[in-house]
């Protein structure tokens, strides 16, 4: 059985083999290698043993029919589902006549290794066969960042014996049944119809949405004979004693020259060679990690997992323009590939302050749907823009639309990661090009859906906030909070202003808590906590969580977050409290906004809890199963909880301000950011604060006080002693308090 060696700074290490199908699944996900243009699943070099096969292209997808019971004015007719790519990854080798099966034989050493510096994942086997022959097989994988649709493998194997290796090629391989889970993908069998194929190329177009994919792969090492058909090209080669070559294959697809660009991609990755090919993933990981490392002196399970959910959080968008950045990356179908607001709200902040191409590359996606999104608006009968709740290549793709289509707050995040981007980068060729048009769409729904009372007050009615477990509310905090920002940044007209500043933020006077919508604090307590029933919406009917006082994310929480100017210190405390009762942490968007306000509010420990639990919730398998992909927001809520919790970051008003404190578990933090150009390095401790620049000059706000640095200049103060409060006194949920 397979396990997760102690924690390593760099590497994240895996000894044996899963023991059954859900660990081979997980460790897939935990194991996946991406650019964000490609990705492939942590599967085996062999075809089995297997958890669920999965080579994933960014935006190749199929498209299905969505059926109702009973449908609506308005309903999406159709999905889109990521569908499984013609797969390079998979070696056959056969040893002395008999298939290499890892659960045959007897398996002495088994250990996968990925290397958060190098960008590769490294696998070593030894294996005696039922025949006795001992087998020694390295492998070597890489997905490169310099080459957005290459991928490469060296493989290698010792052994007494006649071998041979029969290298693969594969299309619409069987897929496992999906799990019954509404997060899970739909199973998208027999996606392609095969177009071409050649001793090098493979060519095929899915059956509906009508993508072209050619897949071009070349060997670099022995003869080999060739054999293509169809679905499948092989590359088989036999030796006595060992056998060792390169496999460097690469995509085009979405596109109309799929097969002269998968060519030439292969033929320049050949050319430069796989030694070269890892150089460059080292150069520009050398690049990332210079302004994006996090150093937690103190808890190394927790450093590890910050690095491994920072590797995954760039291998998700690194490459990602001008697809989308989908929840799970590349890492697997969860969520049938389709992309959320997790992506502007967790992703791209992230990516804003550590490596904003990135996030260039993905608003300019968002900007080249904005003609389905105004025709959304205009179905829905509203003005602007209305973007959908989850997509692939633009259209409204969920059927669920309390959730979806309700959650008109997508819009609003949508304009604040504009906002932040423009502000931390000064791109104002993106606002030009793609930034106002965006900002002012996104504001014209706000102004159509918002109205005034008698009494001159705004409100935005029936809509969903980031809380899942309460829908179709009036007034929203999030909701009406984030839309104001969007309307002060359109500043499309007159009455656009006035909703604007008049927009309601409901308070409960008699509680001093802030509603998380109107009525909120009105509504029954949820009771029947039990550690079986989470998470709750697979055990109970939303009728029933629609109607109480449960909640499944940060939500006013995160409005205190992203909107903290707007609320007293006093405030958020009595906030923090009254809602910590009531969140049951049933999504992974939850943990990391929780640690940012409790850092803020002083309760450190309950910080340094919640960051561990975003920083491990897919690397030490806690929480949910990421088997069908990991959580990307989770891995990105990692850097939120150490940077926006314990370093205090806010951009509001596009300026940049620190405020830091550690956590008494941790003897010294580091982080790193980019601002405008300047690479800044900030270094806490319980005595004292040290910032150092890099590169470029800076100004910011510490604690308040300007602070302006040239590049080579540090600076240190000394940090008060915070106290570190103690969780709020109301009881967390039954089952969620650990």
């Amino acid at each position: 059985m397979s396990r997760i060696g102690p924690a390593e700074p760099w590497v994240v290490r895996e000894i044996g083999l899963p023991s059954d199908d859900a660990g081979h699944r997980q460790a897939e996900s935990l194991f996946a290698l991406a650019n964000g243009h490609i990705g492939l699943r942590g599967n085996l070099d062999e075809p089995q043993p297997s958890g669920m096969p999965g080579t994933f292209l960014n935006s190749l997808y199929e498209v299905r029919d969505l059926t109702y019971p009973e449908a609506g004015f308005a309903f999406p007719e159709r999905t889109e589902t990521v569908v499984n790519a013609p797969n390079g990854k998979p070696i056959n080798l056969t040893v002395g006549g008999e298939t290499f099966d890892l659960r045959t034989g007897e398996v002495r050493r088994h250990e996968r290794v990925l290397d958060l510096r190098a960008g590769t994942l490294t696998r070593e086997v030894e294996w005696v066969s039922p025949g006795g022959v001992e087998v020694r097989l390295r492998s070597v994988r890489v997905v490169s960042f310099e080459r957005p649709s290459v991928a490469a493998i060296r493989y290698s194997v010792e052994a007494d014996a006649e071998l041979r290796v029969d290298s693969d090629v594969a299309v619409d391989e069987a897929q496992p049944p999906p799990r019954d889970d509404p997060r899970a993908s739909a199973v998208i069998e027999d996606a392609f119809v095969p177009v071409f194929h050649d001793r090098d190329l493979l060519v095929h177009r899915t059956r509906r949405s009508g993508i072209t994919v050619a897949v071009a792969v070349t060997h670099l090492g022995p003869e080999g004979e060739i054999v293509t058909g169809p679905d499948r090209l092989r590359w088989t080669t036999t030796a006595h004693g060992s056998i060792a070559f390169d496999k460097i294959f690469a995509y085009g697809w979405d596109g109309l020259d799929q097969r002269d660009k998968a060519r030439a991609d292969r033929d320049a990755a050949a050319r430069a060679g796989f030694d070269e090919l890892l150089a460059e993933q080292r150069r520009y990981l050398d690049d990332f990690w210079a302004y994006a490392d996090i150093e937690l002196d103190g808890d190394e399970l927790v450093q590890q997992g910050a690095r491994f959910g920072l590797f995954h959080v760039l291998q998700a968008g690194a490459q990602a323009g001008p697809h989308p950045i989908p929840s799970k990356g590349l890492t697997g179908n969860g969520y049938d590939g389709h992309t959320l607001w997790d992506n502007e709200s967790y992703v791209l902040p992230v990516l804003t302050y550590t490596h904003p191409a990135c996030v260039g590359q993905a608003l300019r996606w968002r900007h080249s749907t904005l003609d389905q999104a105004r025709e959304r608006a205009r179905e829905l009968k509203l003005d602007g823009a209305a973007f959908p709740w989850r997509t692939i290549s633009g259209p409204e793709c969920s059927g669920y639309w309390p959730a979806g289509t309700a959650a008109l707050h997508i819009n609003a995040d949508i304009a604040d990661a504009v906002l932040r981007y423009h502000a931390a980068s000064g791109d104002d060729v993106f606002m030009r090009e793609a930034g106002d048009e965006l900002i002012a769409e996104t504001a014209k729904l706000w102004r159509k859906v918002a109205y005034l009372d008698e009494e001159g007050v705004a409100h935005i009615a029936g809509v969903t906030g980031p809380d899942e477990y309460t829908a179709l509310m009036d007034d929203n905090v999030f909701t009406n909070l984030m839309a104001r920002r969007n309307l002060r940044a359109a500043a499309l007209d007159e009455v656009s202003g006035h909703i604007a500043e008049r927009l309601a933020v409901p308070y409960d006077e008699r509680r001093q808590v802030h509603e998380q919508s109107a009525g909120f604090t009105r509504l029954d307590e949820w009771k029947s906590f039990a550690d079986e029933d989470y998470p709750l919406m697979l055990h109970h009917h939303y009728l029933n969580l629609y109607r109480k006082q449960v909640v499944k994310q940060a939500d006013l929480v995160l409005a205190m977050v992203l909107c903290g100017d707007e609320f007293t210190l006093d405030e958020k405390r009595r906030n923090f409290e009254y809602y910590e009762a009531r969140t049951v942490r049933d999504s992974s968007l939850s943990a990391p906004v929780q640690a940012v306000l409790a850092a803020e509010l002083g309760h450190l420990s309950l910080a340094h809890d919640y960051l561990a639990e975003a920083a491990l919730l897919d690397l030490r398998a806690g929480g949910e199963s990421g088997g069908d992909g990991l959580h990307i927001a989770a891995c990105a809520g990692a850097w939120i909880a150490v940077v926006m919790g314990f370093g205090g970051l806010r951009d509001t008003g596009g300026r940049l301000s620190l405020s830091p404190r550690i956590p008494p578990r941790l003897n010294r933090l580091r982080f790193r950011l980019r601002w405008r150009g300047a690479g800044l390095s900030v270094t806490v401790t319980p005595e004292k604060v040290t910032y150092q620049v890099s590169s470029g000059g800076i100004e910011f706000r510490h604690y308040g006080d300007v602070v302006s640095l040239n590049e080579g200049e540090e600076v240190t103060f000394k940090l008060d002693p915070i106290d570190d409060r103690p969780a709020p006194p109301t009881p967390r949920p039954p089952g969620r308090a650990e």
